[in-house]
């Protein structure tokens, strides 16, 4: 018998995950996996909810180690640096964003104030950074999800003659160029900082 811990029970979950995907995901398959009975997997995971949440956060643990901004960092090429490598982390793990989606980064957020009070050193609004950190995060989960979505990228016979093959490397890039510009328009001397709250921010 297997011997089972809590980082034993995520890990070969995460592995699970790769190899048949979140639906198929179930706690009797990872009990079969661990050579153990269904029910002991109770005394780490009250429920599948709890176990998925804990799986996420391992998921991005290669983001949630990444070094963080220090003042000399140019903020821009930080905000890009950063959103590019929650997108590696998110591709990762075989349906990493769907895994992703809707979990709340408990762990993270003292990283998370560092970053924003980063933001906030180098000029730009604490306001536009907050809905900026927000939207480059969701438009990440949005990006990985219609990519691991596309199970034959390469197969375009469907399509029609005007429309372009996507490169989703190269779409997931011009959108992040967007919202960059957006946030430096809204940081140049002479504008004030936005008002009214933003939902949904950090």
């Amino acid at each position: 018998m297997t011997k089972v811990n809590r980082e034993i029970v995520v890990s070969e979950a995460l592995d699970l995950l790769d190899e048949v995907g979140l639906d198929a995901v179930s706690t009797r398959r990872l009990a079969k996996r661990l050579g153990v009975e269904q029910p002991s997997l109770y005394w780490y995971f009250r429920t599948k909810k709890d176990l998925l949440a804990a799986m996420a956060e391992a998921a991005m643990v290669p983001h949630a180690t990444a070094p963080l901004p220090t003042p000399g960092d140019d903020w821009r090429d930080w905000f890009a640096d950063n959103t590019r490598s929650f997108r590696r982390t998110l591709l990762m793990r075989r349906d990493g964003a769907r895994l992703h989606a809707g979990s709340t980064p408990v762990g993270d957020l003292d990283r998370i104030r560092r970053k924003m009070g980063f933001l906030v050193a180098s000029g730009v609004p604490e306001r536009d950074a907050q809905t900026a950190m927000l939207a480059a995060g969701r438009f990440t989960v949005g990006s990985v999800l219609e990519e691991q979505a596309d199970t034959d990228p390469g197969d375009s016979a469907d399509l029609p003659a005007d429309m372009p093959v996507i490169d989703h490397e190269s779409a997931f890039e011009a959108g992040l160029t967007l919202i960059l510009n957006g946030l430096a328009y809204r940081t140049a001397p002479g504008r004030s900082e936005s008002t009214g709250p933003v939902p949904g921010a950090l």
